[in-house]
């Protein structure tokens, strides 16, 4: 079960409920992310339409997505409903839950790793991670880009820190953002062939790649995790190869987009 750092859903919350019982006047349903936390969604906030059958509608065992109306803790009494949803936020709701389900197996995997249990993780680790990084799954993504020391910075203990980092560098890849730019490059130098070789070579690596269009235009591709960090790649790169050109007497211009 996916967990929240607060006890209680909040008024507005969209909350992911496993369906258990379905009445002629309304549906009861366990919430995912509330651990021993129940909704009710009454028939009038099934449908936007008229509903004769709510069987129609919500069946036993149906996972749904409900908006939070009302919320009691004295009485254990969450009042839900399904119409004041749109579809691309039940969706996009589905989805973020998802991803916190992975993210809780890949907490489990660190507390195992440090021989404590997933309740352990989440008192010890697990909610303040929330806190901080708005879920545990954002703790995972940001390790794995940046490092143990973007928890350690955050006030997360050595030891927890460099397990999530382990485990986030197992299993998440890094978003990857890919560019491109042009640069044309002229000499008349008598070696002009070897000047665009070493030009061209400097600045090729694992995520440059350059490729040749038609004279005297090449096309530059830079990939990186962040889209900042590319567009400085992409920039520097091709103002070294121009820089190797004008030394030769040539002339080089780069052109980020081409219409």
């Amino acid at each position: 079960m996916v967990r929240k750092s607060h006890e209680w859903p909040r008024e507005g919350e969209l909350i992911v409920a496993t369906v258990y019982k379905v009445l002629n006047y309304g549906a009861f349903a366990k919430l995912e992310e509330y651990p021993d936390k129940e909704a009710f969604i009454h028939i009038s906030e099934v449908s936007a339409g008229w509903v004769k059958n709510i069987r129609d509608h919500v069946r036993e065992n149906q996972k749904i997505v409900a908006r939070v109306l009302r919320v009691n803790p004295k009485k254990g009494h969450v009042d839900g409903s399904l119409k004041r949803i749109r579809e691309d936020q039940r969706t996009k709701k589905i989805q973020s839950w998802k991803i916190e389900q992975k993210a809780e197996k890949f907490l489990e995997l660190v507390a195992k790793s440090l021989d404590k249990d997933l309740n352990t993780a989440y008192e010890e680790v697990g909610y303040e991670l929330m806190d901080i990084f708005g879920d545990v799954y954002g703790a995972f993504e940001s390790s794995a880009e940046e490092g143990e020391s973007i928890l350690i910075g955050e006030g997360i203990s050595e030891d927890w820190a460099k397990a999530i980092t382990n485990i986030a560098a197992k299993n998440i890849v890094p978003p990857e953002v890919q560019i491109t730019g042009y640069i044309d490059l002229q000499t008349y130098v008598s070696n002009g062939v070897e000047v665009l070789k070493e030009a061209l070579k400097s600045i090729e690596d694992d995520n440059i790649q350059v490729q040749y269009v038609g004279a005297p235009r090449y096309r530059v591709t830079v990939k990186s995790p962040d889209y900042r960090e590319a567009e400085k790649n992409l920039k520097e790169s091709t103002q070294k190869a121009i820089k190797i050109i004008e030394e030769s007497k040539g002339t080089g211009e780069f052109l980020r987009d081409i219409y």
